[in-house]
């Protein structure tokens, strides 16, 4: 049963909440052991938390996913997991955690709460609703990058919250949720099958709407990740405005991500391009190993 309801927690979904540690390192604490363990523990906590958010989510399309080629195999739709034990599961975890997120930090507690009840209403109805869903999914990424940098605040301080880190962050969660929304159709069509039966909304989109929709939103990353660098208060934090050289390795990463759902038909799972693909992965360690020398070398 156990190895049933971890496989429903969708461990390998978790590198989703890397985003939490966003704020360790914009805020220059990787150096403080205390901060690095509070951002390992705010990490830990949204991975339970999202694990039982998805065992609800199981529990809600249990149907629909026996019919689905692919999903039917989750131990749900499978009978591998009874719906009584997944409730069980998911009630113990949701607790838990959100217990401890307060503990943590109230306020950190706070916004864990709000992106429970975000990812719940997305769950029973939200998806559902054309271009509000992919709000839904970019603000899940806002929410934790919000609490991961409140939980680095010590009782009576404060960390200050940059506005770039929310809007880029939206941005480029946005672009994601639209390429996801794009490869769920075309893969569809390419079977030869009705996408909507799948997920309702994908009968309100196309491809040309999906892909002015993503051109318009991968050019806003790009150009607000760039502003982020030369603004005043960045350059005055990290002393000088050589975070802009990494620009393009921000480029690079959305292009590389264009051509995988474009070219590669990839996409369905942001997850799995960020750990398999090469072009990706090299982009990615380019841009910590640059940013991390930037902002605490310079």
């Amino acid at each position: 049963m156990i190895d049933a309801i971890v496989r429903s927690m969708r461990p390998k979904q978790w590198t989703k909440n890397g985003v939490v540690f966003a704020g360790l390192i914009f805020s220059r604490s990787l150096g403080q052991p205390q901060m690095v363990l509070r951002a390992v523990a705010a990490v830990a906590i949204f991975c339970l938390l999202s694990g039982s958010v998805y065992l609800i989510n199981d529990i809600k399309d249990i149907d629909k996913d026996r019919r689905h080629p692919t999903k039917c195999k989750r131990p749900l739709p499978s009978g591998a997991l009874s719906v009584a034990q997944a409730w069980g599961a998911a009630i113990v975890l949701a607790a838990g955690s959100l217990a401890a997120a307060f503990a943590l930090n109230p306020k950190f507690g706070a916004l864990a709460a709000g992106y429970v009840a975000l990812v719940s209403a997305y769950s029973f109805g939200l998806k559902n609703v054309v271009v509000v869903d992919v709000f839904a999914i970019a603000l899940g990424f806002v929410l934790r990058a919000v609490a991961g940098v409140e939980a680095l605040a010590l009782e009576g301080s404060s960390i200050e919250l940059s506005p770039w880190l929310l809007i880029c962050t939206f941005l480029l969660a946005t672009f994601l949720a639209l390429a996801k929304r794009r490869n769920e159709i075309s893969s569809f069509e390419k079977e030869g099958k009705v996408a909507a039966a799948h997920r309702a909304v994908l009968d309100e989109y196309t491809l040309p709407l999906l892909d002015q929709m993503t051109a318009a939103v991968s050019s806003a990353t790009i150009v607000a990740y760039a502003l982020y660098t030369f603004d005043e208060r960045t350059v005055q934090s990290f002393g000088s405005a050589a975070l802009a050289a990494t620009t393009p390795f921000v480029m690079y990463g959305i292009f590389r991500y264009m051509y995988l759902v474009h070219r590669r038909q990839m996409g369905g799972n942001p997850e799995t391009i960020f750990l398999t693909d090469r072009g990706i992965l090299t982009c990615v360690l380019l841009w910590i190993l640059s940013a991390g020398a930037i902002i605490y070398l310079v």
